[in-house]
């Protein structure tokens, strides 16, 4: 497991933004596959979007045209940039890493990780 740590969660209105970033804290995620999963009290962990080794990215459909996963130049920071929020939004977001991916793999399955964040709150209010 590798250390990560989210922030730039928040409260906001619908409709406004927000931009979360994880930080790989003492490594470089090149050669990752990495991902933001979301869960609320009570449910499982819910996949919102990946970013495969080579940089392709994958999208849950609820949040496809509103939400962009990225990383930066060094490979020790993942974004989650999340425009036009909805209160349905409302989740503990949480950072993934996965040091070993598969041929195969499925982006957005949380088995697929073996490091995950303590999360960062985004709450959207009506």
């Amino acid at each position: 497991a590798v250390p990560l740590v989210e922030s730039g969660g928040g409260s906001v209105q619908t409709g406004q933004s927000l931009k979360l970033v994880c930080e790989g804290s003492g490594f470089s995620h090149d050669g990752y596959a990495m991902a933001w999963f979301r869960q609320t009290s009570g449910k499982n962990l819910e996949g919102v979007a990946g970013l495969d080794p080579n940089g392709m990215p994958f999208y849950a459909d609820s949040v496809k045209g509103r939400f962009t996963i990225s990383r930066d130049d060094t490979r020790k920071f993942l974004f989650l940039q999340m425009t036009n929020l909805v209160p349905e939004d409302t989740a503990m977001y949480i950072c993934a890493a996965d040091s070993h991916p598969r041929p195969g793999r499925v982006p957005l399955w949380d088995k697929e990780y073996d490091s995950f964040g303590q999360g960062t709150q985004v709450t959207v209010a009506s």
